[in-house]
C-alpha cells in the first residue's frame, strides 16, 4: 500500500480519486477485519461522502495537507455522530456533542475518516479488548495481542486499513502497539498537541492539560509521521498562548547525529529479540557514520526514573480508586520491598504532598535530560521487553505475568521503557526494525530533546535497516 505522502501526490496529480482510495480501504476492511477486529465503529457512508467532497475540492484546485486521504481514529476521540465509550459498557450509547480538537484538525486538513479503532477498557491495558467491541488480534499472529491502548489503530495500519491513524500515549500506548504490529508511531513532546475531546465519557470536553498523557500520529512510513504531526501540533484554541513552533531537525544526515544506544534497564531484563533489534539499529547508525556511544554519565538514572514514572502514573490512574481495595492490595507488603510492584501499590495511596515531591524530582530529571541533549541528539532504546505476547484476559492485571525468555515478571513491569520518555515529557518515535525468530515485528524507540520532535522523526526517516 502507498504511503500517505504518495497518496497525497497521486491525488494532486489526478492519478487516483479519493473515492477510489476510500472504496479500496473499505473493501479491504470488509474482507479482512473480521479476523483482526481493528475497526470497532465503521463510518463508511460518511467516509464516502467526505471522499466525494474531497474530490470536488481537488477538482477546484484546493490543496490541504491530507485532502482525500483515508484515515482512522482511535475510539477514545470524540467524533460527532459516533459513540465514544472508551470500552466501558455503561457508555456504549454515549454520543459526544462535538468533535475532538484533533478530529476537527483531521477534517480541516481534508482527511477522510473511515471509522474508529478498538481500545482496551478505559484505555488501561497493554492489550486491546473490551466487552462492547471484543478483542483486537495482532495481524501477524491472531493468537497474540496488537498491544494497547492504541492497539486497534496499529492493527488497522498493519492491515492496510487506511494510511494514517491518530492515537494517544500515557504508558506506551502509541509506541507499544506500533512495536507489536510493525508500524510507526510518534509520542510528541508533552503538551505539543491539544487533547480536548480525548477524555473519558460522559464529558464535557475540557481544555485540560493531562499529566504524562499525549495524543499523537501513527503511520505505515516514517515520513508520514511528520506529515500528520504537522496537522496535529499546536495548543488548544480555547487557550491563550503562543503556538509552539517546532525547530527543524538538528541534522539532515545520519553521520551528523550523536546517539546513545541503551539496551539494558536496571529494573528488568531485555528480551533477546528486542536486544537484537536495538543492536541492529546501532549497527546501522555506525555504518551510516553516526557517533554512537553505549554509556554516558549524563544519562539520568533509569532506576529512579522507572520508579518515579510508576509513582506518577499510578497515583494519577487510581485517583478515584476505592480505599478498601487499596488496603486489601497492600496487605502483607514488606516495608523493605522496593520492587516496581511495591512501588505501584504504595503509589495508590499518594497524598498531594507525595505527588508534589515526585513532581519536583521529575523536574530534576528534566534538567538532567537538558544537559544530556547538549551532548547527544537521540537515544535508541527498547519500547518494551518482548515482541507481542499471547492474549491474556486474566481479570486482575496485577495477577498477570510477562514471559521474558522463559522467566516470568509482573505484567506492568514492562512499562518502564515507555516511561523513560513519558515521565519527563520527551518526544519518542517508534520504528519497526525487523522480525523476531518467530516472525513477529520488533521495534525500538528514538527519544529526542523536548520540543525537538523533528530530530527523532528525521533520524527515523534516515535510518537504513
Amino acid at each position: 500500500m502507498d504511503t500517505a505522502e504518495e497518496l497525497v501526490a497521486a491525488l494532486r496529480a489526478g492519478e487516483v480519486t479519493s473515492g477510489e482510495l476510500t472504496d479500496q480501504a473499505i473493501a479491504r476492511i470488509e474482507r479482512d477485519d473480521q479476523a483482526i477486529n481493528a475497526i470497532c465503529v465503521p463510518d463508511f457512508d460518511r467516509a464516502r461522502e467526505a471522499a466525494r467532497r474531497a474530490d470536488q475540492a481537488l477538482a477546484r484546485g484546493e490543496d490541504r495537507p491530507l485532502l482525500g486521504v483515508p484515515v482512522t481514529v482511535k475510539e477514545s476521540y470524540d467524533v460527532v455522530g459516533l459513540p465514544t465509550t472508551w470500552g466501558v459498557p455503561q457508555y456504549r450509547d454515549y454520543l459526544p456533542a462535538e468533535d475532538a480538537v484533533q478530529v476537527s484538525r483531521l477534517k480541516a486538513a481534508g482527511a477522510v475518516i473511515l471509522g474508529k479503532t478498538n481500545v482496551p477498557l478505559g484505555l488501561q491495558d497493554i492489550q486491546t479488548f473490551n466487552e462492547i467491541y471484543g478483542t483486537t488480534n495482532n495481524p501477524w499472529d491472531h493468537s497474540r495481542t496488537s498491544g494497547g491502548s492504541s492497539g486497534g489503530s496499529a492493527a488497522a495500519l498493519a492491515s492496510g486499513f487506511g494510511a494514517l491513524s491518530i492515537g494517544s500515549d500515557l504508558a506506551g500506548s502509541l509506541r507499544t502497539p506500533a512495536h507489536f504490529c510493525g508500524v510507526y508511531a510518534h509520542k510528541p513532546t508533552l503538551g505539543l498537541a491539544a487533547n480536548r475531546g480525548m477524555a473519558p465519557p460522559p464529558g464535557p470536553a475540557l481544555p485540560i492539560d493531562s499529566d504524562l498523557a499525549v495524543v499523537g500520529p501513527m503511520a505505515r512510513a516514517a515520513r508520514d509521521l511528520a506529515l500528520l504531526l504537522d496537522v496535529m501540533a499546536g495548543p488548544d484554541p480555547l487557550k491563550l498562548g503562543l503556538t509552539h513552533q517546532l525547530p527543524p531537525a538538528r541534522h539532515d544526515r545520519v553521520e551528523e547525529f550523536r546517539v546513545l544506544v541503551v539496551e539494558d534497564h536496571p529494573l528488568i531484563p531485555t528480551g533477546a529479540a528486542v536486544r537484537a533489534a536495538v543492536n541492529r539499529v546501532a549497527d546501522a547508525l555506525v555504518a551510516g557514520g553516526a557517533r554512537v556511544e553505549r554509556h554516558s554519565p549524563l544519562l539520568p538514572d533509569l532506576a529512579e526514573s522507572g520508579k518515579l514514572y510508576t509513582q506518577l502514573l499510578i497515583s494519577g490512574a487510581v485517583a478515584r480508586f476505592p480505599t478498601e481495595s487499596i488496603e486489601q492490595l497492600r496487605a502483607g507488603l514488606d516495608a523493605d520491598d522496593q520492587s516496581l510492584h511495591a512501588t505501584r501499590l504504595r503509589a495508590m495511596e499518594f497524598s498531594h504532598r507525595d505527588w508534589l515531591q515526585a513532581n519536583a524530582r521529575r523536574e530534576l530529571h528534566r534538567h538532567g535530560w537538558r544537559q544530556f541533549f547538549a551532548e547527544f541528539d537521540a537515544v535508541v532504546c527498547p519500547i518494551t521487553l518482548t515482541p507481542a505476547f499471547p492474549h491474556d484476559h486474566t481479570p486482575n492485571p496485577l495477577e498477570r505475568r510477562l514471559d521474558i525468555d522463559g522467566v516470568e515478571y509482573p505484567y506492568f513491569d514492562q512499562l518502564v521503557w515507555a516511561g523513560v520518555a513519558t515521565m519527563p515529557g520527551l518526544p519518542a518515535t517508534a520504528i519497526p526494525v525487523g522480525r523476531s525468530p518467530e516472525g513477529l515485528p520488533v521495534g525500538v524507540q528514538l527519544i529526542g530533546p523536548m520540543y525537538e520532535d523533528r530530530t527523532p522523526l528525521r533520524l527515523a526517516e534516515l535510518l537504513k535497516l
